[in-house]
């Protein structure tokens, strides 16, 4: 008990407490995925890397570096060209558009990828509609592009990856002052001028930041690269794990893939070193929007309508008549209970995530030091890690925790307890919550940062401990912020694939993991319900973010609406 009280004042004098402990010790067991992967990675395993350094592995590195630079290059033309355009036009359809082009974001790749490819493949309803007008009788007679490849796999991430940028660049562009795009203006710039040579540089930091969102996404994908028959570096991890029954193999590809990971993180900050943009004034008056004529307003109409068109609009109505035709197949094959599943593991995941969330902001907040500060940035890093990664790194020690515990309770009880963590629903839970952990983190400590540090003083002065202010105080105003992390962890969880698929118990189907199932099978009829589920489940946090980017615009509480009524110039 001495020492026990020894080693806590030890921490005191450390600037440590309880929280600051508390903060540190769950940081280190939500890290600790990352941490056995690397140690998995770097312990001897025979010649597999060595067989896969000159076999596989070349093709898995260019087939990745060549799909990151398609999505990338995709993403930044449409997320940042449609955002200019909705932000600072004028055209028809603008104020649909200005909410509409988040909308691809609420639909998985793999799920387009299972529609996109039913409608366009050979047996696909575009050919053979264009066989029966020109007349053509087989392949032979004409070209179409091959779907299943990796350009089919850039197209597809791009069409429901580049809301990333648009969310990020627009909110940037709706942030710049006025009075820069005026001395633009004085200098002789026109719009399409001063959008290279001013706002897009101003808005760099974040249309990079959406970029990078965009290009983790890509990496984290499993069902479309599977499905299009891709051999990416999450396909090779896959492989290497359960076809080739090698963990150091897929540990050891793992860790290159959390160096690829590692080096965007690292590209994105150093493209921003020592770059700062600072407003020059606080004057926010209402953006100029440039009316656009004749060919440019359509232009710009079918520049925004494309990408709802095909990222949204296309697999949500094949869906739609695909779930109406075929429900009652869908709902004999156990819909319901998939969707329980869904519903109930994203459920306790995001409250989990929630809640570790909000301790570790507001551990951070309290104090404790660098330590505390970088033992929480580090546990929020599995965001960036692709889900194949983490199920490695949950799996093993997992499994290893439940071989210990068998082995003492045969020891101490002559009882067997078999998997009680591995293969089960908490090792599915404890991976969702280490890789979506971000999000809450993320949203709850922006949102601790706004409540100004004087309510923390005034509520010790009145004799709250940390817990009661915490309660009494923080709680009710970050409420809000609360509701919107659980949302988006539950939401990111209902699509999350390939850590679902690793991670699941034996016979344990998700909506996720039945669509793709299915859908592989070529039976995308009787998953077009799950798959619908899963659509309609992302909107609401679609529409949470429209009106957060809405309303973005300081000095006008309606934002983007309020851009509407500014002068007009014409472009012809």
């Amino acid at each position: 008990m001495d020492k026990a009280n020894s080693l806590m004042r030890a921490f005191r004098r450390l600037g440590f407490d309880g929280w600051a402990i508390g903060a540190v010790a769950v940081a280190a067991l939500v890290a600790t995925p990352l941490i056995a992967v690397v140690i998995i990675a770097v312990a001897p395993s025979g010649d597999i890397w060595s067989h896969l350094s000159s076999t596989v592995l070349p093709l898995y590195i260019e087939k990745t570096l060549f799909l990151l630079l398609g999505v990338g290059v995709g993403t930044f033309v449409i997320g940042t060209g449609t955002a200019w355009l909705v932000t600072m036009c004028r055209f028809p359809g603008r104020w649909f558009f200005n909410w509409a082009l988040l909308l691809p974001l609420a639909v998985p790749a793999y799920v387009l990828a299972f529609v996109v490819t039913d409608q366009l493949e050979y047996a696909g309803t575009l050919q053979v509609w264009l066989r029966e007008i020109f007349g053509w009788k087989n392949r032979q007679d004409y070209w179409f592009p091959e779907i299943r490849s990796l350009g089919g796999a850039i197209a597809v991430m791009t069409l429901v990856l580049y809301p990333y940028v648009y969310l990020l660049s627009r909110a940037a562009f709706l942030e710049q002052s006025v009075c820069v795009l005026e001395v633009s203006r004085t200098l002789g710039k026109g719009p399409w001028r001063g959008f290279f040579s001013v706002a897009l540089p101003l808005a760099r930091p974040a249309i990079v930041v959406g970029v990078t969102l965009a290009l983790m996404e890509a990496l984290n994908d499993f069902g479309t690269v599977e499905f299009f028959a891709v051999p990416t570096f999450t396909a090779g991890i896959y492989d290497v794990w359960l076809n080739m029954n090698s963990v150091a193999g897929a540990a050891q590809m793992a860790s290159v893939m959390m160096v690829l990971v590692l080096a965007l993180i690292g590209t994105e900050r150093f493209a921003r070193r020592g770059q700062r943009y600072h407003h020059t004034s606080s004057k926010y008056s209402t953006l100029p929007s440039h009316r656009l004529e004749s060919w440019t307003a359509a232009f710009a109409f079918v520049a925004c309508l494309l990408p709802v068109l095909l990222g949204f609009a296309l697999p949500a109505g094949v869906l739609t008549a695909y779930a109406l035709e075929f429900y009652s197949d869908t709902l004999s094959a156990k819909f319901f209970t998939y969707a329980a599943n869904s519903l109930s593991l994203s459920a306790i995941a995001a409250g989990l995530a929630v809640l570790i969330g909000l301790f570790l902001a507001y551990g951070s907040r309290l104090g404790g030091g660098p330590v505390v500060k970088a033992a929480t940035r580090f546990a929020s890093i599995g965001y960036a890690v692709p889900g194949a990664i983490l199920a490695i790194g949950v799996m093993i020690p997992l499994a290893r925790l439940d071989n210990a515990l068998d082995g003492l309770s045969q020891q101490v009880l002559g009882i067997p307890t078999g998997l009680l963590l591995s293969g089960t629903i908490v090792a599915v839970v404890y991976g969702y919550v280490a890789r979506f952990l971000a999000l809450s983190y993320g949203t709850l400590e922006a949102s601790l940062d706004k409540i100004t540090p004087s309510m923390d003083g005034a509520a010790r002065t009145l004799g709250c401990t940390p817990g009661q202010a915490l309660r009494r105080v923080h709680f009710p105003l970050v409420r809000g912020s609360l509701l919107t992390a659980a949302l988006l962890v539950f939401v990111d969880c209902m699509k999350e694939l390939p850590l679902t698929i690793i991670l699941r118990p034996f016979n344990y189907e998700t909506l996720a993991t039945f669509v793709f199932q299915y859908a592989s099978d070529e039976l995308l009829e009787e998953s077009a319900l799950g798959a619908l589920t899963i659509v309609a489940a992302g909107i609401l946090p679609v529409i949470l973010l429209s009106l957060t980017i809405v309303r973005s615009r300081p000095g006008h509480p309606a934002g983007g609406m309020a851009a509407d009524t500014g002068p007009e110039v014409a472009v012809p």
